[in-house]
């Protein structure tokens, strides 16, 4: 019998495996001590003293009540830090004289007719768009607004980390990130697939070298399955009306969704957020989709409705961000807005150079069907979320409902006609009421599903 020379390749493997396996882990266990323990001092945000503290030191009113009275009676025309319908505000009280500042706060009309070169120099610099007087501010109040105004604006610093960058790290308490990990373990199981099919390999040489047979499986003699199958008949016929019945379910349902965008949210060229405009500061759809009122389509508002309120409004509030939208995402969208209508925002004018915005439309009608905005939300009175959506919390606009034919005739069936108030039902209402013997008339027991309606 010939002698097999034992290899120990097989066990070393192994034994190396383990061994790495075990370092890894008391690598990672060693870290987490050192890593909790520094948690602690790089939570909080590396700042400068508090904004309050300074607003407090930065003159003697007090910062809080200013900022107050500043939201209340300034915010409109002023920014802190940038121009508006009037100048920025920061660091005023150092720039003028506080006496000076409190008669043209009081009444900037009789400083400008009193000839004041500094207050007629601001006044033409400005349009000559006039300041509203405020003699019923005193100068105590007066002295806070300027507190207010005067604190250094705080910047926030980025997060020191300790011992490398957090993402690095993973950003949990390990010191190795979860894609070494898996890294490792992709590996370790690699190395043992190699040593089974080592072990796999030396067994049979030592089989074959003590002349043991190994079993050998035996084909069976037989017909093959798909024979059988295509000798069938019954299983034949059977098969063939399933497969026709399931093909027509699914081309059924294919061909009943062409046409139908429900979910549709495409991205569009100024990112605009219905969940800060209708849902944050609460602004009614028809302020801004005032067509809906009295035609036929709720139209796209022009760009000059945003800049109703965007001639002031330059940038957003810090709690406006959220995770995914930055601050400074959206005010490179206000951004955009400026650049399309060609407003100057240091010099509060229009320079005359605007370029188009090309909206992407979502809600699309087939030309066959006719529908009309004013018939349902003046006469009607439906709220836009029943067709919409929720609005009011979609951060990028989607079509909301499919806007199919059955969907609108279910929505005629289950809605009752508004006649409260309203001269032209009242006839015709007590007339059907009578017919159908109902209190409440709907949509469609007035006509509403009709093929001459919608198709005409």
């Amino acid at each position: 019998m010939k002698k097999v020379k034992y290899r120990h390749s097989a066990a070393r493997l192994v034994l190396l495996s383990v061994s790495f396996i075990f370092s890894i882990n008391a690598h990672v266990i060693a870290q987490d001590s050192p890593l909790s323990e520094n948690e602690a001092d790089v939570q909080e945000t590396v700042q400068g003293p508090e904004e309050s503290n300074v607003e407090a030191e930065a003159s003697g009113g007090d910062a809080a009540a200013g900022k107050e009275l500043f939201n209340t009676l300034c915010a409109a025309c002023h920014k802190l830090d940038g121009n508006s319908i009037g100048p920025a505000l920061r660091g005023v009280g150092e720039r003028r004289d506080s006496e000076w500042l409190h008669e043209w706060i009081k009444n900037s009309q009789a400083l400008i007719a009193s000839g004041d070169e500094q207050a007629v120099a601001i006044f033409n610099e400005y349009n000559q768009v006039a300041m509203p007087p405020f003699p019923q501010l005193s100068d105590t109040d007066i002295d806070n607004i300027l507190a207010y105004t005067n604190a250094p604006k705080a910047v926030p610093q980025e997060k020191q980390v300790v011992g490398g960058d957090a993402a690095a790290t993973g950003g949990g308490g390990s010191g190795v990130s979860t894609d070494v990990i898996l890294g490792i373990l992709a590996l370790v199981l690699l190395m043992l697939l190699v040593i089974l099919f080592l072990v796999n390999k030396t067994l049979r040489r030592f089989a074959a070298a003590s002349g043991v047979e190994l079993p050998v499986r035996e084909k069976r003699a037989g017909k093959p399955i798909w024979k059988s199958f295509v000798e069938n008949q019954f299983l034949v016929i059977l098969t063939s009306v399933i497969l026709v019945l399931v093909g027509s379910y699914f081309a059924y349902g294919y061909l009943m969704q062409v046409g139908v965008d429900q979910g549709y949210q495409p991205i569009q060229p100024i990112h605009f957020s219905h969940r800060i405009h209708a849902g944050d500061n609460q602004i009614e759809c028809k302020f801004c989709h005032s067509s809906s009122r009295v035609s036929k389509t709720s139209g796209i508002p022009s760009l000059n409705v945003c800049m109703n309120c965007h001639k002031s409004i330059s940038e957003v509030a810090e709690s406006t961000a959220t995770e995914e939208y930055s601050k400074e995402f959206y005010d490179g969208e206000i951004a955009k807005l400026y650049d399309a209508v060609g407003w100057d925002v240091q010099n509060q004018a229009y320079t005359g150079e605007t370029e188009p915005v090309k909206w992407v439309r979502i809600h699309n009608l087939p030309d066959f069907a006719y529908f009309n905005h004013s018939q349902h939300v003046e006469v009607g009175g439906i709220a836009c979320q029943t067709c919409h959506g929720p609005v009011q919390e979609m951060e990028i606009m989607y079509q909301n409902a499919p806007l199919t034919m059955g969907w609108c005739i279910n929505c005629h069936r289950e809605t009752n006609v508004r006649t409260a108030g309203n001269e032209y039902y009242e006839k015709v209402h007590e007339e059907l009421t009578k017919k159908y013997g109902v209190e409440e008339l709907t949509v469609a027991e007035m006509g509403g599903i009709e093929c001459m309606k919608c198709h005409y």
